[in-house]
Parts: structure tokens; sequence; C-alpha cells
């Protein structure tokens, strides 16, 4: 008995799968990474990566120096200030709020800070820090590029913080944008099936 054209149909059938699953995949929940001089740091923000406006956020940064050791925030005399985009560099920050350590996935200690994004918009988030005394790196500065999507029903009405960027409303991805691939990929894998049935 061969088991050869059987064997093939799995094969396609399986690299169909793979397919549909990678070009369907939601974007993966993302955290922000930036390096300057000898730190890097990762930006998380609560909930999701996600923040809306109106809605308090908790936004944390994994502090590295190179060579993957935290810098807790006792080890840093770290400022951070948010500016509403595109902003100028004489521009007052928005907001400047106070960096508190916090604990999140695994670190312990790290700089943290409740914001409240006015309206929704495109936000930079500085983060500028010196080593504390008894602690060396770098001075360094990094920014965080942000999107904050409308919230709660009393901040929809208010305008965009960025009036030459439209408003994000949804945190999905439009039907089409997952239905064309999806669709596209049926096709291939009908294309496929009927040469390997023919031959």
């Amino acid at each position: 008995m061969n088991y050869y054209p059987i064997k093939k149909k799995l094969n396609v059938l399986l690299l169909f799968c793979l397919a549909i699953a990678i070009t369907t995949i939601y974007p993966v929940l993302a955290h922000k990474v930036q390096v300057a001089a000898d730190v890097g740091a990762t930006l998380h923000l609560e909930p999701n990566d996600n923040p809306r406006a109106g809605e308090p956020t908790q936004a944390w940064f994994a502090l590295t120096r190179k060579g993957g050791q935290t810098i807790p925030l006792a080890q840093c005399n770290c400022r951070l200030a948010v500016y509403a985009e595109p902003h100028t560099p004489s521009e007052p920050a928005l907001l400047e709020p106070s960096l508190q350590p916090v604990a999140a996935e695994r670190f312990q200690g790290i700089p943290g800070a409740a914001i409240t994004f006015p309206k929704p918009g495109i936000y930079q988030l500085q983060l500028n820090g010196k080593p504390a005394k008894g602690t060396s790196f770098k001075p360094f500065n990094l920014k965080f590029e942000v999107t904050v999507a409308a919230g709660t029903a009393n901040t929809q009405s208010v305008q965009n913080v960025n009036s030459n960027v439209a408003q994000e409303t949804t945190s999905t991805l439009p039907v089409w944008a997952i239905a064309i691939p999806g669709l596209a990929l049926i096709g291939i894998f009908f294309v496929v099936l009927q040469k390997i049935r023919r031959s």
C-alpha cells in the first residue's frame, strides 16, 4: 500500500493550518524597548499595553544594564515626563508623574508610575536617569511613543490630542484584514489539493 499521497496531503494540510495561524494572529502585545548608552529599558503599560484616555494607566520601566543586571529605582535618580506629540524641545511636559518602586513580572523595585492621559492621541514618555550614589552607569534619556485610545464615555467626545492623527476607537484588527489573507490561503489550499488529486 502506498502512503505517499496521504503523507503529501497531510503535509499540505499542516502547512495550510500553519499559514492560517501565522496570518491571523492578533498582533502580540509587545513591550516597547529602548536603549541609551549602557542602559536599556522595557516599557509596559497596564492594561495590556493599551492605555485609554481618562483611565488610570500603570506604567513601569524594567531598567537593565548591559549584561542584563536590573537597575532598581533605588539605584537611579529617575524622572518621567509625558508630552503630547508633536512637541518642541522647549515645551514644558504635559505631565510629570512621580516614580514609585514597583514589582512587575520578574522585576522588583523598578520605576513605575500611575498616568492618566487626558485625551486620545500620541504621547511621548521620556525617562531620564542618572546613577544614584554608589552605583555606576551612564546617564540616559529614553523616549517611548505611546498611542492612547479613546476611553470612558466622557472622553470619547473630546477631540484627539493630536489634530492630524485619527482617533483610535478599537484595539482589534478589522474583519477584512483577517478575511482577505484567510480567503487567499483557502484558495491556494484548494488549488494545491486539486493538483495533488490529479497526480
